[in-house]
């Protein structure tokens, strides 16, 4: 089965992914499929995750990479490749390089987290940080490619690349023959569009599902007016889906055999996270956990037996932190509340003691008795406290009232 793509490219075909394969053996890893009790009971159906997490720098990324380099003539290799990325892409050209003895020059935003920074280095990449959102970055990379005839390496839009990701949908049907839905983020559409490309011409009965972040999601206006959209702006926590147009390539593939495409909240994306970390206990990025967002916000929606895609794991520990408080709040298992009590010794103590009866975390307290708001005898409290979820905070709430406070959530 052939499938068409625009531009100079010949079409993408079955044997383009096959082809990918072989030439990834040794290379990347065969991820593993786990199994979620948790996701399966809300699906009412088998849902498995497709741990490209756990693949070699962190994200399915060299895959396409290394297909990708590995198809350069010796005179492209002896320029160098040169790409663009905040993190996951520039991971997978720095070791894909390395392994194929090629130099590789890769430009990151100024503000990329360190940790990936010293990761694309020490897979042997030099990195030049440059502009502070990835277009900028971007299009230093493509100054440099004219400049010094590096191969410009792109995150998504070129058949090898395409090819490459579709790898993980071969594995997928033979991880898990019997799936009928498939679930995975969308950004520029590589993976999405090379999984298709792989699963379709060989079980056209499968669903595939696109997932995108709200605030950046080019696909759903895109697949309306039949041609790539550019967004105005984009926003998200997801970096690894965080792209404001489809490619060129990408898009007609999307399009043709990409069943639906879904978006996600960043709260969703959020408790995603947390329920991949506390559940699945897998470290996920928001962009990996993407699928597993859309399975919360319907799962009623997917047919069963169901593979989610954990595209990547590569998350900087301090928006880890910072992800994970978020989708506690979600959860509801942080209720944050205002109180008015009597000043005078021990009315503290008497609210902890209450607290304490309903089983509620204190986790910060903030007392205040000089605010000119309060009256002479008056103290005002606020608190943070880590519940068990919505139905408690309700509780602990209740239970204040009962014992006389006037709480504000």
């Amino acid at each position: 089965m052939t499938f068409r793509t625009s531009g100079p490219f010949p079409p993408l075909i079955l044997d383009d992914v096959r082809g990918a394969q072989k030439m990834l053996s040794g290379v990347a890893r065969t991820t593993g499929m786990e199994g979620s009790r948790h996701l399966s009971s809300l699906v009412g159906a088998p849902v498995h995750l497709k741990c490209e997490n756990l693949q070699r720098t962190g994200s399915f990324k060299l895959r396409g990479a290394y297909v990708r380099i590995s198809g350069l003539t010796p005179v492209e290799r002896a320029a160098g490749v040169v790409a663009a990325s905040a993190g996951n892409h520039a991971q997978g050209v720095a070791l894909a390089s390395s392994l194929l003895g090629v130099r590789s020059t890769v430009f990151m935003p100024v503000g990329a987290p360190l940790p990936k920074v010293a990761a694309t280095r020490e897979y042997g990449a030099e990195v030049r940080l440059h502009g502070h959102v990835v277009d900028e970055t971007l299009a230093a990379a493509q100054e440099y490619a004219e400049e010094t005839g590096a191969v410009f390496i792109h995150p998504f839009d070129h058949p090898d690349i395409i090819a490459g990701q579709g790898t993980v949908g071969l594995e997928i049907l033979e991880q898990c023959p019997e799936v009928r839905t498939i679930v995975v983020g969308i950004g520029g559409g590589g993976l999405a569009a090379g999984i298709a490309v792989a699963v379709k011409a060989l079980r056209p009965d499968v669903r595939i599902v696109g997932v995108q972040a709200a605030g950046a999601a080019a696909y759903p206006p895109s697949l309306s007016a039949g041609h790539p959209v550019v967004l105005d702006a984009v926003q998200t926590m997801a970096d690894g889906i965080k792209v404001g147009r489809p490619g060129d390539l990408t898009f007609p593939l999307v399009q043709e055999l990409v069943d639906e495409v879904r978006t996600v909240s960043e709260d969703e994306l959020s408790s995603a996270l947390l329920l991949c970390l506390e559940r699945a206990k897998m470290v996920v990025e928001p962009a990996g956990a993407s699928p597993v967002a859309a399975l919360l916000s319907d799962p009623e929606a997917f047919r069963g037996p169901v593979v989610a895609v954990l595209s990547g794991g590569n998350v900087d520990p301090l928006l880890m932190q910072r992800i994970l408080t978020h989708g506690m709040v979600a959860a509801g298992r942080y209720l944050s509340l205002r109180l008015r009590l009597t000043d005078r010794p021990g009315a503290l103590a008497a609210l902890l003691a209450t607290l304490t009866v309903a089983d509620a975390n204190v986790l910060d307290i903030s007392h205040v008795r000089t605010d000119p708001r309060l009256g002479l005898t008056e103290a005002e409290v606020e608190l943070h406290l880590e519940t068990k979820g919505p139905e408690h905070c309700e509780e602990v709430a209740a239970a204040l009232r009962e014992a006389g406070y006037l709480v504000r959530v």
